[in-house]
């Protein structure tokens, strides 16, 4: 059986790394008794962490928020992931978060261990991120608010408001954030629409308070930044179209990001792009942009835009 001192760190490790334990879990995790867990959990107390406990048979044990933010137990791969997050949100990213980063990273770093420190260095040293113009950033505390709420399984409140200014009310269960090169989205079953929905996560105004918790539903079929990318390139515009592109998909896939398309391998030379606009006009012009040997699938109207647009040029050259 572990030490008094082991067995509390094994404890704080339990209690940070889930919501909610029941005594006899605990007990069994630690291979001790219920009283045993119940006197280490004072002992927590003592030490400043504030353990919450709830009775009854639905009942347990939780870390709650305290006064002071109390020492955390990171392993080596939590703590590589934390440095190296870290340096990435001071750099860019999300608004009103760089300054606090170095701060924190700073602190960090100072009690990384030797072999730990070598490699955020290198990791910091080597690496060079490449991104995008940013488009609008996604408030720090509202992305930890959302968060929170994907991992607590809670319902929320929030006002959104849509790409033409218009706002809504809306009451979701939250599933994931996604983050793309430039932008938060948050994947959440409407509860007022019956479905999943993505809404981009500058434009929700949470409207606490948030609750009661909820089941968490099947989520919707294949990998979710694909479906992500589905719904903000194509589902949300009334002009959609396929093409076929004169190159792999691999290759096809250094210029058209996930909010430009998706894209579906065909053969070693080709690829289908699933892309939308708000006009096909502005979907023709989209198309040309790419700089790369098309075919029309679908829809037949593009084409006919494809046409009116190659005569103008034509006049215009003339």
């Amino acid at each position: 059986m572990l030490d008094t001192s082991a067995r509390l760190l094994r404890l704080l490790s339990l209690l940070q790394a889930h919501r909610e334990w029941s005594g006899p879990d605990l007990a069994r995790r630690l291979g001790v008794t219920a009283r045993t867990v119940r006197r280490d959990v004072d002992r927590l107390r003592e030490l400043g962490y504030p353990v919450n406990a709830t009775p009854g048979t639905g009942g347990g044990y939780r870390l709650g928020a305290g006064a002071e933010l109390p020492p955390l137990l990171l392993d080596d791969e939590e703590a590589v992931a934390v440095a190296v997050g870290l340096r990435t949100a001071a750099g860019h990213g999300i608004e009103g978060i760089g300054e606090t980063s170095v701060r924190a990273l700073a602190k960090l770093e100072q009690v990384l261990p030797d072999r730990l420190r070598r490699r955020v260095s290198a990791l910091n040293a080597f690496t060079v991120p490449m991104l995008r113009t940013p488009g609008a950033r996604a408030d720090a505390s509202v992305l930890t608010e959302l968060a929170g709420a994907c991992r607590d399984n809670e319902r929320l409140r929030f006002s959104y408001r849509d790409h033409e200014g218009g706002e809504s009310r809306r009451t979701a269960e939250p599933l994931r954030l996604v983050c793309t090169e430039n932008r938060w989205y948050l994947v959440a079953w409407d509860l007022d629409r019956a479905g999943w929905r993505t809404f981009r996560v500058d434009r929700i105004t949470p409207v606490p308070p948030h609750g009661p918790r909820f089941t968490p539903r099947t989520p919707p079929a294949g990998d979710l930044a694909e479906y992500v990318s589905r719904g903000v390139s194509t589902h949300a515009y009334t002009a959609r179209a396929v093409l076929r592109l004169a190159l792999p998909a691999p290759e096809a896939a250094r210029f058209v990001g996930p909010a430009d398309g998706v894209l579906e391998p065909v053969d070693e030379h080709s690829c289908l792009l699933r892309t939308g606009a708000t006009s096909m006009d502005v979907l023709v012009i989209h198309v040309l942009l790419m700089g790369v040997g098309f075919e029309v699938v679908e829809p037949p109207e593009l084409t006919e835009h494809l046409r009116a647009a190659r005569d103008r040029l034509s006049r215009a050259l003339e």
